[in-house]
């Protein structure tokens, strides 16, 4: 399938001296991890510092952004990155999952003003996700990390947001 945005300059962007919080679920943890794998290679691509990221782990995608929102509230990370996979089954709990874990996330980023970046995988089966986990650029982790690092670049230039400094809290 063809992307039909257009690329974003890559060569100007930098992951130094910001700092990332990634907020992945554990349910479906093969898969999901593969997906955290991807955003630790997108952040080690734009030259992240060693320590610039903090991994929270949840028990499902229904829990993400409720973590999320306090890692933003937090003021410690500049972006947070929103990892998971949730699985059509045979009842609509998937569309509850899916729905409410979309709309937390959204809420969170507008009610802080950090961005999160949505790298939920919603599948019709196992299949699908493994496919959407798999190597890069097609690693959603991948791409939500290299979307955090375009977004927190894009607000420094734009509004002038200075990178949280590693191990400081901004309160």
């Amino acid at each position: 399938m063809e992307n039909s945005q257009p690329a974003a300059d890559h060569a100007t962007l930098s992951a130094k001296g910001f700092r990332f919080a990634i907020v992945a679920s554990r349910w479906h943890d093969s898969i999901v991890s593969r997906l955290i794998d991807g955003a630790r290679e997108a952040l080690a691509e734009f030259s992240a510092d060693e320590n610039a990221f903090e991994v929270f782990r949840v028990p499902g995608s229904f829990e993400i952004p409720l973590c999320a929102l306090k890692a933003a509230e937090s003021k410690q990370f500049d972006a947070v990155i929103c990892l998971g996979v949730i699985i059509r089954g045979e009842t609509p709990h998937f569309e509850y999952i899916a729905n409410e874990t979309t709309r937390g996330i959204g809420e969170a980023s507008l009610k802080t003003g950090v961005p999160l970046l949505f790298g939920i995988i919603t599948a019709d089966n196992v299949a699908q996700a493994d496919e959407r986990a798999g190597a890069t650029p097609d690693n959603k982790g991948f791409a939500a990390a290299t979307a955090a690092v375009e977004l927190v670049n894009l607000y420094k230039e734009a509004f002038g947001t200075e990178p949280r400094p590693v191990g400081v809290a901004h309160r």
